[in-house]
């Protein structure tokens, strides 16, 4: 008998589980201090603690409730989405994190069987604003807003 109802479940809750022992066996060198001052290990273990949590729960509930239906996984909108951060991560520091965001938007939009082009272009404009207001500005990250591809000096 499979014990095994909701796979979605099981191999979620795995991930989960996985991430958080790897952040505690990371972090458990770090001094957690007290509630009054904490330590920087503190948050760390805390978020990591509360990952396993979650994991746990979620393989719990995998062997609970009605079976799903098996799930088919698409390999073009995986393909689509690496290509997209391939691309963001290629042109972020060249380009400036304007255009790497306008351009991982509109390659990661091609990912979806119902891709708009202006939808996806006014989506892209306004994350990539919002990203350089945030970022940039309000932060104080020091990333280049156009990158040296948009450096047009004629001396």
């Amino acid at each position: 008998m499979n014990r095994i109802r909701r796979p979605s479940d099981f191999f979620s809750g795995l991930i989960f589980l996985g991430v958080g022992v790897f952040a505690i066996v990371q972090a458990i060198d770090y001094p957690l201090g007290t509630l009054r001052t904490m330590g920087p290990g503190y948050f760390p273990i805390l978020v990591a603690v509360l990952l396993c949590g979650i994991g746990m729960t979620l393989v719990g509930k995998s062997a609970a409730g009605e079976a799903e239906n098996p799930v088919t996984v698409s390999l073009w909108p995986l393909l689509v989405v690496l290509a997209g951060l391939l691309a963001f991560a290629l042109t972020l520091l060249k380009a400036g994190l304007f255009v790497a965001i306008v351009l991982l938007v509109m390659i990661v939009g091609g990912a979806s069987g119902k891709y708009r082009p202006l939808a996806s272009a006014v989506l892209a404009l306004a994350l990539a604003a919002a990203c350089v207001a945030i970022f940039v500005l309000a932060l104080g990250q020091q990333l280049p807003v156009f990158g040296e591809w948009f450096d047009f000096r004629f001396w």
